[in-house]
């Protein structure tokens, strides 16, 4: 299915807003490394503890850098999405991109009438404790694609 791109956002007034990217995901092998390269050999000032996010099967870092983040992911539990992704991508890669919507429900209904795919039919709660919601990768140019709500 050939999908057009071209924006009808001229013909009527939108009902939410694309807003700034808010970061690009990355699978790491091995967490303790890829946090020490980016706070130690990278000099990122504000890189996060491990934290645990069992709900989506990952281990999370987030670094900060002034206008968006990085976020480290690493398997958590046998049923992790990120231990598939690692076992196409031994060492790693990116994972997806997250943008910040302002109404994530009318972004996703509005998504789902142009033809793209969520990977769950309503957001859920995300590790910044903010609506997301996955889109298909095959719908969006071959990136998988996460929306975060921020008002």
């Amino acid at each position: 299915m050939t999908r057009s791109f071209v924006s009808d956002a001229t013909k009527d007034s939108p009902v939410w807003k694309l807003g700034h990217l808010n970061h690009v995901a990355i699978a790491v092998p091995d967490m303790e490394q890829a946090t020490s390269f980016w706070r130690n050999i990278m000099q990122a000032n504000k890189v996060s503890d491990s934290v645990a996010q069992p709900d989506h099967g990952v281990y999370t870092v987030f670094v900060e850098l002034g206008n968006t983040k990085i976020e480290l992911l690493h398997p958590y539990g046998d049923k992790s999405p990120i231990a598939g992704f690692l076992a196409k991508n031994k060492n790693g890669g990116i994972h997806h991109i997250c943008i910040n919507v302002d109404n994530i429900k009318e972004a996703l209904k509005t998504l789902k009438e142009k033809g793209v795919r969520p990977l769950s039919e309503e957001p859920k709660i995300g590790a910044h404790n903010l609506p997301v919601v996955f889109l298909h990768p095959k719908d969006c140019g071959g990136v998988l694609v996460e929306l975060e709500e921020h008002a």
